[in-house]
């Protein structure tokens, strides 16, 4: 007697225990759920491989194509096991369902897996989901920046030619390893590339405030130029001849601090302004007060360039004790 009695009670007992679904394979026995049937209240969905569990009243709350399978209009592939196949990535298959769950979902930062999303809400034809990835999508490309196009200058009459050009101060780097006579010192290379690194990082900081220009094909190795109004501002070089072991060599340097500096001093040219009549009082460069001479003086100024070389080194020569001699071409 308590032998068959235990046994209902023991299959009751499996039956209350029955695992999660999320769990399972398709085709499991374990889970015990009947195939799909027209009153079905719960739906097991194999998505190219992703198993999902959710409710008729899910899938057929909007008008979708999965209202179309689940409420008889189109054919619905099962397998031995009650799983509903659907022949399509399961990768955003779970967002498709929570936004018809809940009308709305976080949508991914990556335009491609935004693009991806709208893919599968277009097959699924969840039109909320479609409006709301194009619309993120048209604001990604809004506040996407334009490409920074930088000018390789290939003969000085083009150099003019693109300074007469442009309203913006310009910042010129060149740049051309194959001018040097000498063997480089051993941090050369690695300076050069560093002021290569600076310029791009620059660009891309400065871009639609400055133009940005290469040259690769001057008489200089590494030197920076800076133009403000058409003329040039400033110039920093940071190329040297020193002596290392009884000859010769290049000295590349990487002056980023100045090299900053003279960047945001050109940013003041950025719109052409008039004289500010206080500052020419203060400095007495007011109208009838200084003559001929003070004109003068202003002219040769405005064609006086700011020309910064980097600190010259020597490692090693045969100079007396205390005298430094420094070779530049």
């Amino acid at each position: 007697m308590s032998a068959e009695a235990s046994g209902p009670a023991a299959a009751e007992a499996q039956s209350l225990e029955a695992p999660k679904p999320s769990g399972l394979e398709p085709g499991s026995a374990a889970y015990g759920l009947k195939p799909l049937t027209p009153n079905s209240k719960y739906v097991k969905l194999n998505v190219g491989g992703s198993l999902h569990y959710t409710t008729l009243r899910t899938l057929t709350g909007q008008d979708t194509m999965l209202k179309a399978m689940f409420s008889g209009r189109a054919e619905v592939l099962t397998d031995a096991g009650g799983w509903v196949l659907i022949d399509r990535s399961g990768r955003h298959f779970g967002t498709i369902l929570n936004y018809l769950r809940d009308g709305s979902v976080p949508l991914p930062e990556s335009t491609r897996e935004l693009g991806e999303l709208l893919g599968e809400a277009r097959y699924y034809l969840v039109q909320g989901l479609i409006e709301d990835c194009q619309l993120a999508l048209q604001q990604k490309r809004e506040n996407l920046s334009p490409l920074c196009l930088i000018p390789t200058v290939t003969s000085p009459r083009e150099e003019q030619q693109l300074l007469a050009s442009t309203s913006k101060p310009v910042v010129k780097l060149l740049h051309n390893r194959s001018n040097n006579k000498y063997s480089y010192t051993s941090t050369s290379d690695d300076n050069l590339l560093k002021n290569i690194e600076l310029f791009d990082k620059l660009a891309l900081r400065f871009h639609g405030r400055l133009l940005f220009l290469k040259d690769v094909l001057g008489d200089e190795i590494c030197c920076w130029s800076f133009y403000g109004q058409g003329r040039k501002i400033a110039e920093v070089c940071c190329t040297s001849i020193v002596y290392a072991t009884e000859k010769k060599q290049t000295k590349v340097e990487f002056p980023e601090a100045r090299i900053f500096e003279e960047t945001l001093n050109i940013l003041i040219y950025e719109t052409p302004r008039g004289p500010d009549p206080a500052l020419l009082e203060a400095t007495g460069g007011a109208a009838g007060g200084g003559g001929a001479g003070r004109g003068e003086d202003e002219e040769s100024r405005e064609h006086r360039v700011r020309r910064i070389h980097v600190r010259r080194h020597i490692t090693h020569d045969e100079r007396p004790h205390g005298q430094q001699i420094v070779f530049k071409d």
